[in-house]
């Protein structure tokens, strides 16, 4: 569906390319720019056959292990550590002015000589596979996630001297210029890691007999260590449905608001999916649940991987709908939600107006900037968002780098209904 809304595909029949909208620049842009999608090093994995596969990676990393560095055509070994979930982060500065952040890499014997007296062993049971890319030349980079959290704090004043720091993922992906792909392409990579890492941390025991899990398959899978039992265990992906509800009659969309948002940030509805429902099923429940509204069509949009969820859930996959309802009495659920209301086209559009998220990414930054350098300050984020005369916004959205801000700005802007078009014409196919 999302390569199919950003170009005219040359395989489909013209039967199907005649149904196809046109959409604006701006609109094809938030497709194709999620937050913690397009991993660049995922997309490129090697298959098993080629010479730097997981499994042939592995084989290397044990051979590194060893000492033995003779090898012909020897990869680069890139390692990035996290702390408590928070990946390794420096700072940079580009051609302008402005502050950007990096992550930090560790070559192999960087990485092992900053672990040497800690109680962190670099070793093949603790590191994870992430994906490997060519720097050309025959060049091959092999990259690896590890967890040090158990290295202690000497370890973060080591590596703090370098003006390297732990920074929250969250705080990542605020001070994330999502114009520029390569800073995409390092969130992705950093959220995939942290999910990667998370996962193993919650997966120490067998689900089945409770004998203890070992990493396999350079850390993409785990496996019971009981000779009796040796089942296998792979990362999964919770997957959370959110929707954007439209009152199509009277032009307008139900915004919610949670009690943990910071003042006046509202958003769409989201929930878990439950098993034995499909996923526009679960848009119907929980929209129901939570705000005792009826949706009738639910039409998709895009998805997302979100890693910076709850610790118990690292492996979320946000997807996105637009859900159009059939009843329009708000019953809100106190339990789930602080408030629920409709919201006009002109005061949604208003508060995409009025926040200025260029302004918050370039501020966050400042902020990931001075973290590195040592010199942290605290700052609420909502205080980016102000009108020009400076007062506070009545009210603002999530930034780009959620999955909300794409369908609430899709809707704004007149490509909703296009989308809902398109839906329409494949189910008529």
């Amino acid at each position: 569906m999302t390569f199919l809304l950003s170009l005219k595909n040359p395989i489909l029949p013209t039967r199907i390319q005649t149904h196809l909208p046109k959409l604006s620049t701006m609109s094809t842009n938030f497709f194709n720019s999620h937050a913690f999608a397009g991993n660049p090093i995922k997309l490129k994995t090697p298959k098993s056959t080629d010479p730097f596969s997981p499994s042939s990676a592995l084989n290397t990393l044990k051979t590194l292990l060893l000492g033995n560095t003779h090898e012909p055509h020897f990869p680069d070994f890139k390692i990035l550590p996290f702390r408590k979930g928070r990946p390794l982060a420096g700072s940079v500065r580009g051609d302008s002015a402005e502050p950007n952040w990096c992550l930090g890499w560790l070559s192999f014997g960087d990485c092992k000589a900053f672990l040497e007296n800690s109680e962190v062993n670099l070793s093949e049971d603790n590191l994870v596979y992430l994906g490997s890319d060519s720097e050309g030349c025959g060049i091959y980079v092999v990259y690896w996630a590890i967890d040090v959290t158990e290295a202690g704090s000497e370890l973060v004043k080591e590596l703090g001297a370098r003006q390297f720091c732990f920074v929250e993922l969250r705080t990542l992906m605020v001070a994330t210029d999502w114009e520029n792909a390569s800073a995409m392409g390092q969130l992705a990579i950093a959220g995939h890691a942290k999910s990667l890492l998370e996962w193993h941390t919650a997966s120490l025991f067998c689900g089945f007999c409770g004998g203890k899990n070992i990493l396999i398959d350079a850390g993409r899978r785990r496996q019971c260590s009981n000779e009796l039992c040796k089942k296998k265990m792979y990362p999964r992906v919770d997957p959370v449905v959110i929707m954007l509800v439209i009152d199509k009659e009277n032009d307008r969309v139900l915004l919610s608001r949670q009690s943990r948002f910071v003042p006046r940030m509202w958003s769409c509805i989201a929930g878990f999916m439950e098993p034995g429902e499909s996923l526009e099923e679960a848009v119907r429940r929980e929209t129901w649940e939570e705000t005792g509204i009826e949706v009738g069509q639910v039409v998709y949009h895009s998805s997302q991987p979100w890693p910076v969820g709850p610790s118990s859930m690292p492996c979320q996959l946000m997807v996105g709908f637009y859900a159009y309802a059939k009843s329009l009495d708000i019953n809100v659920d106190k339990e789930e939600l602080e408030d629920a209301k409709w919201h006009s086209r002109e005061d949604v559009k208003k508060a995409l107006t009025v926040a200025e998220y260029k302004k918050a990414q370039k501020s966050v930054a400042g902020k990931v900037d001075q973290m590195c350098k040592g010199v942290e300050r605290g700052q609420s984020l909502s205080t980016d968002f102000n009108l020009e005369s400076g007062e506070l916004a009545p009210m603002f959205i999530p930034g780009p780098f959620a999955i909300a801000n794409h369908l609430i700005s899709s809707w704004v802007n007149g490509v909703e209904a296009q989308v809902k078009q398109l839906a329409s014409s494949f189910s008529n196919l």
